[in-house]
């Protein structure tokens, strides 16, 4: 298919054995791709993060400062990255629901077979 990786990471958070509280995980299945705000606030390093989830903090996501990279800081401030301040990447537009992880991988599996064979044909 041309790929030589990828990778999923958002749409394991959103399954029944991830360790992610239950709102992180619906405010997941709840977004897309225009709910993810590109930042370097929360620890000095770009990242994305969850729109609700700066907005449930209490700072708007759309006039976040910059962050001096020097003063990386993975232990946050008030609103902590990953505690308080949820990542996502752009692919949660696909995530519909919180599922068992088997579920998921299943389906991962009959999607990318399905398009296997589909360039087959082509």
């Amino acid at each position: 298919m041309g790929a030589d990786l990828a990778y999923i990471g958002s749409a394991f958070i959103a399954t029944d054995e991830a360790r992610a509280s239950d709102e992180y995980k619906q405010m997941i299945v709840a977004s897309n791709s225009d709910d993810i705000v590109y930042s370097n606030l929360f620890t000095g390093v770009h990242g994305n993060y969850l729109r609700g989830s700066i907005v449930a903090a209490g700072m708007d996501p759309d006039n976040l400062p910059e962050s001096d990279p020097s003063a990386m800081n993975f232990g946050g401030g008030a609103a902590k990255a990953w505690k308080e301040i949820w990542g996502s990447g752009q692919g949660i537009g696909a995530v519909r629901e919180v599922l068992p992880a088997a579920q998921l991988v299943a389906r991962l599996k009959r999607e990318y077979v399905a398009a296997r064979a589909r360039l087959a044909l082509g």
